[in-house]
């Protein structure tokens, strides 16, 4: 038996290894998403029976471990030197002179130069073993979990080689407008360019907060190999290409200089239709014993040079500053520009952030002002041409009233952004309606953003509340809605009125309410009168709800439009308290536990679940309230804070004594 189950999960893992390389690296996908998803869900379940037979390998294991405390520093064993610089044809031509007079004419290849962050990947036998920052180029930081978040690197390649590779991690522009968007309706800072939104990513403590920021990675160099030898630098990548590394499509095998200058008058502008940013184009020469031949400075390589495009900046007139509502309720100023070509484009609109931006940087109607765009994507303003000023500019004064709905204005302390309260507010209405009906919310089946548009076209849904008031004689009217579709969809909206708090709780999309801060506000309140009239010194003692979550939460419920939606839900039969899970006993009635380390034995929602099923609760933080520390292998600083505290500390055998009582 154990036989089998291994030799399925080798198949598993390499069907999945497989579609990943189809998928991630050469962007062909052979099968759905549901049938990828299946197969990992079999190969996590048979992992999770059988945790001795999970290698680092195994595609379950792209975000796994703890949270780190910081990164290990790690030497380079081949440095991992920058390119020199040139910003013209002059400059350019120069550098082919000097390779000329050392090695004689030789040919090149030209690069994409991706505007990301470097890395070096190690691989013992096939396996990756680890990644690193390039750093100061000889000592970097060991960054091996988040780099295994990301899809298009292997972690095991297609031939048991040892070797080492360099490559440039990037985030994708859509990804990196995606990210800046949700990071200011978060009041957060936002980042200046996909570069730093990619360093930032990678350099995160939490892997799985790396993995949620859809990074990629270009391979560009052989560092090193083990039983093997190449000529070319094509050759090389050729061979990385077929063990398994997504390599460049757009990297070009040329003859000389002037070939080359062809190319990047040729992608200039051509930049601009990528997926990615490039800041300029990098001539390498092609023949590896050249290279070995010109070698390199201190700082930088003698056989490679990376071409810079300028920054593309114009020009442009304030003609005024508007507002706009936010899907969360952010208030987001914006700059009505005369139009400019920027880019491959013509911008009529800029960003302007929020309100300290526009303090910051002084910005007035009437101000002539520098345009870019942040990631070739996001028009934004640089900075006021003050000198041609004349006087008739005219300061900005955020509104304190929802341009929408005519709520008053609020900005929590320690944010940027300004926000509407109202959940009724129409800006906000459609994006909430998905998300109440999501599949981790209220669950409605059938409820999609095409159902949802429809019936807020039709005045039939101003808010979540009017969802379930529907008729069917109000649905079969809609687009392709007929008989079954309509009593399929009431059917679900009628289910959903069973769910837990928790799920409505988290439906209602109060800012910072994840659904686990929504399970545990339900699992402490109880009722949902019982959340809505808490104070915030009350929220804060909540185990894992700090200071912005309670005054988030207080000031939601304090606006009249979403306490009068409550009250409607309440009448239509919607739960408004918590279901109890089912107890297996009380041993841990009023016992609060703390996980940490890597358990061996459960993994960390399984020992939640125990420890809730016996009466017991789960905090993420060690108080002189907990009872219990439950540490596995590699603790955290809560092991330290507990033993300073005096808290218990016991091992997975313990646990288990104290469940056989």
């Amino acid at each position: 038996m154990r036989d089998n189950v291994k030799e399925r999960i080798e198949e598993l893992r390499k069907v999945i290894s497989y579609h990943d390389y189809m998928y991630y690296v050469l962007d062909s996908p052979e099968i759905s998403d549901e049938e990828y998803d299946r197969l990992m869900r079999e190969l996590k379940d048979l992992e999770r029976q059988y945790p001795e037979f999970i290698t680092p390998d195994s595609p379950t294991q792209r975000v796994g471990g703890q949270p780190l405390k910081e990164f290990a520093e790690h030497q380079h064993t081949i440095p991992l030197l920058s390119l020199d610089d040139v910003f013209n044809e002059g400059e350019l031509r120069d550098f082919d002179r000097r390779v000329k007079e050392a090695v004689g004419d030789t040919d090149y290849v030209l690069e994409l130069k991706i505007d990301g962050l470097s890395v070096a990947l190690q691989y013992d036998d096939g396996i990756f073993i680890r990644g690193a920052t390039r750093g100061d180029g000889y000592t970097g930081e060991d960054v091996t979990q988040n780099l295994k978040t990301i899809r298009s690197i292997p972690l095991r390649l297609k031939e048991d080689v040892t070797l080492e590779v360099r490559g440039e991690v990037y985030m994708p522009k859509k990804y990196f407008a995606e990210l800046n968007e949700a990071r200011e309706e978060e009041g957060q800072p936002l980042f200046a360019n996909p570069r730093n939104a990619a360093a930032g990513s990678l350099r995160q403590l939490d892997p799985a907060v790396t993995a949620r920021r859809q990074l990629d990675i270009f391979v560009f160099n052989l560092q090193r190999v083990e039983g093997k030898a190449f000529k070319t630098h094509i050759e090389a990548l050729e061979y990385l290409k077929d063990i398994g590394f997504k390599i460049s499509p757009y990297l070009i095998h040329i003859k000389d200089v002037e070939e080359a200058l062809g190319y990047i008058e040729e992608w200039r502008e051509k930049r601009h239709q990528l997926p990615f940013e490039i800041d300029g184009m990098v001539l390498k020469v092609n023949d590896l014993a050249k290279r070995d031949v010109l070698g390199a400075t201190a700082r930088h390589y003698r056989w490679a040079i990376a071409y810079k495009f300028p920054a593309e900046r114009q020009k442009a007139k304030v003609e005024d500053i508007i507002v706009q509502v936010g899907r969360t309720g952010a208030i987001t100023p914006t700059a009505v520009l005369t139009p400019v070509r920027l880019a491959g484009t013509t911008v009529s609109r800029a960003t302007l952030h929020n309100e300290d931006y526009i303090k910051e940087k002084d910005i007035r109607i009437g101000d002539t002002v520098l345009v870019q765009k942040a990631g070739d994507i996001i028009p934004e303003v640089v900075e006021v041409v003050k000198e041609e000023r004349t006087g008739k500019e005219v300061p900005f004064v955020m509104p304190d009233r929802c341009p929408e709905c005519g709520a008053k204005t609020v900005r929590i302390e320690g944010e940027a952004a300004v926000r509407c309260p109202n959940l009724n507010c129409p800006a906000q209405i459609r994006r909430g309606i998905i998300h109440f009906a999501s599949r981790d919310a209220m669950n409605i089946e059938g409820l999609g953003p095409a159902i949802i548009s429809q019936l807020i076209d039709n005045g039939l849904v101003k808010n979540i509340a009017d969802i379930y008031y529907l008729k069917y004689e109000d649905l079969v009217k809609l687009e392709r809605m007929g008989d079954k579709s309509a009593n399929n969809l009431l059917t679900a909206i009628e289910n959903s009125k069973k769910n837990g708090l928790d799920r409505l709780l988290f439906g209602l999309g109060i800012r910072y309410i994840g659904s686990k801060a929504a399970e545990v506000l339900s699992y402490w309140f109880k009722s949902m009168d019982g959340i809505m009239n808490a104070k915030q010194e009350d929220l804060v003692q909540v185990p894992e709800i700090g200071e912005k979550m309670a005054e988030s939460v207080v000031a939601f419920f304090a606006d009249d439009h979403n306490r009068e939606m409550i009250e409607r839900l309440k009448k239509a039969g919607v739960n408004m308290s918590s279901l109890e899970k089912a107890s297996v006993s009380n041993k841990f009635d009023g016992m609060t536990f703390v996980l940490t380390g890597t358990l061996e034995k459960y993994t960390r929602a399984q020992a939640t679940e125990i420890i809730e099923q016996n009466g017991g609760k789960v905090s993420s933080s060690v108080s002189k309230k907990t009872s219990y520390v439950l540490a596995g292998k590699d603790p955290g600083s809560k092991l330290d804070k507990a033993r300073k505290l005096g808290v218990p500390v016991i091992t997975e055998d313990e646990f288990e004594k104290m469940l056989s009582i």
